[in-house]
């Protein structure tokens, strides 16, 4: 059982966006589901390439569709890792604490700021997201902080990475496009800033 799930994951951990889309177009007839649970096992499976997850959904489903599935399966699986980092948090930081130092910092940072970091943290698309939900859980965040931080920060990171996966040659062409998209990550965390 275990070795069909190594397989499972190395084979979706390889794959491209021509490939995803292949594989959403294959299991078209069950809807939302696979764009849906693409992102919510990248959650919950680091090593897969979210960023293509989501490239794929957007080509495949069009924009504002695969930007929605994406959305809901990438904040499904954040919040499942989150609750489970906050179910067994304890033994993990204790855990981390002993292996790696300087990891205790980055747990205060998280508790003491709130909802900036995570904001931050989540819209940026390169991010380990995997980290942050397991530290905010580890933290023991509360939701009415986590929530809305996960909310407005994923919605940011995928729509960056919808709208590039969507049309990734107007990117190329057009780099102003990317200083808009850097404008609006600065705003928005700046709106975050004052709220907090």
């Amino acid at each position: 059982m275990l070795e069909w799930f190594t397989e499972v994951i190395s084979y979706l951990a390889q794959l491209d966006i021509e490939e995803i889309e292949e594989l959403l177009d294959r299991y078209s007839a069950l809807g939302p589901i696979p764009g849906i649970l693409l992102p919510t096992l990248e959650a919950l499976i680091p090593i897969l390439p979210l960023f293509v997850i989501v490239a794929a959904n957007a080509s495949a489903y069009g924009l504002w569709l695969g930007f929605a599935y994406s959305r809901i399966g990438a904040a499904l699986g954040a919040f499942l890792v989150f609750m489970i980092a906050n179910r067994f948090g304890t033994r993990v930081s204790d855990y981390l604490a002993k292996k790696h130092p300087k990891a205790e910092l980055f747990f205060n940072w998280i508790k003491q700021r709130g909802f900036t970091p995570l904001f931050l943290l989540y819209s940026f698309p390169f991010t380990p997201s995997f980290v942050v939900n397991l530290a905010a859980g580890v933290c023991k965040v509360p939701l009415q902080v986590f929530l809305p931080a996960l909310a407005l920060g994923k919605s940011i990171m995928i729509m960056c990475m919808s709208l590039i996966g969507h049309d990734w040659q107007g990117f190329i062409f057009h780099p102003w496009r990317l200083i808009l998209l850097a404008l609006g990550l600065f705003i928005l965390w700046y709106i975050g800033k004052r709220i907090e």
